[in-house]
């Protein structure tokens, strides 16, 4: 099981679409606080449709605080358009268990974190000149499709 880690998401439609893709995936969604909207709103139940009550949702007060709930062996990946590793490199070692987290949509991850996880801070490429960024929702999928497809056996992709 992946796990989605959104800190500080400031948008539901894309928190409700996270949740949509944790239940398709098997995956665990963590929301750190505060949150830019209310878990009773209706765009993230609309969003997430019927599979909301299916969401695997923890909510947290601070990072480090999911941080030393994780397994020991936990693994968290820092999604930033500042990482310079791609999430496509063959050496990035993906597995069952990761944690892969995004910032909030306006401002992204601070960039502390991605200097301080240089080897573990990842980058989706945007071969377009003209892209600043992917939508976080877009992003969350590209990166758990991409943890499945390594992850996976065959027969079941």
């Amino acid at each position: 099981m992946f796990h989605i880690v959104l800190f500080h998401p400031e948008i539901p439609h894309n928190t409700g679409a996270a949740g949509r893709l944790a239940v398709a995936t098997n995956s665990a969604l963590h929301l750190i606080k505060p949150l830019g909207f209310s878990l009773d709103e209706k765009h993230v139940r609309r969003t997430g449709l019927d599979y909301w009550p299916h969401v695997n949702l923890h909510l947290w007060d601070s990072i480090e605080q999911l941080e030393a709930a994780a397994e020991p062996s936990a693994r968290f990946w820092y999604l930033s358009t500042k990482a310079t590793h791609s999430i496509w490199a063959p050496e990035i070692p993906l597995k069952d268990g990761d944690y892969f987290v995004f910032g909030p949509e306006s401002k992204g991850l601070p960039e502390r974190w991605i200097s301080a996880h240089p080897e573990t801070a990842l980058r989706i490429p945007m071969p377009g000149e003209h892209a600043r960024s992917l939508n976080l929702s877009t992003s969350v999928a590209i990166m758990l499709y991409e943890g499945l497809r390594r992850t996976l056996p065959a027969q079941q992709l």
